[in-house]
């Protein structure tokens, strides 16, 4: 065991575990954030997303060890009041079936339009290649990402 500091949604937590621990059971059995869920362990899926500098990271692929300084988002510290942009186009746009992937889903919109803040269809689609969703509602998931980008038809 190992003692680590790291920022996560703004504040700073001291963890005493494995090196190698995936920074997802860091999140979900230590800190107890458990939006970001395990899906396939392999980084294949998307449903553990999470933001690292605001930049997209799978957090089952991603040893503690490794986080050092940069600042973690999860789902819960995407905004105080689940009021972000995304997470209110999730909504009007019917967009969760099961919901199982859609804080994945939703973590790695926010950082396309940290990136790109007006995404194309193709652009879109070329982020969520790496994110499956059981349900099959990529279409939604375009339409909600464009509509929070503000450039919905």
């Amino acid at each position: 065991m190992s003692q680590f500091k790291i920022n996560v949604n703004g504040s700073e937590h001291s963890v005493d575990v494995a090196p190698d621990m995936p920074l997802l059971w860091v999140l979900r059995d230590v800190l107890d954030l458990t939006g970001s869920k395990f899906g396939c362990g392999i980084g294949a899926c998307g449903a553990c997303t999470v933001l690292l500098d605001g930049s997209e990271q799978q957090s089952c692929q991603i040893p503690v060890s490794a986080v050092g300084h940069r600042k973690v988002t999860t789902i819960e510290g995407l905004s105080k009041d689940g009021n972000h942009p995304l997470q209110r186009a999730w909504i009007e746009h019917d967009v969760p079936q099961c919901g199982y992937c859609q804080a994945g889903q939703i973590m790695a919109g926010a950082a396309l339009l940290k990136k790109n803040p007006h995404p194309t269809d193709a652009d879109i689609d070329d982020v969520f290649a790496s994110h499956i969703c059981r349900c099959g509602t990529y279409q939604r998931i375009r339409e909600a990402i464009k509509a929070a980008a503000g450039v919905a038809k």
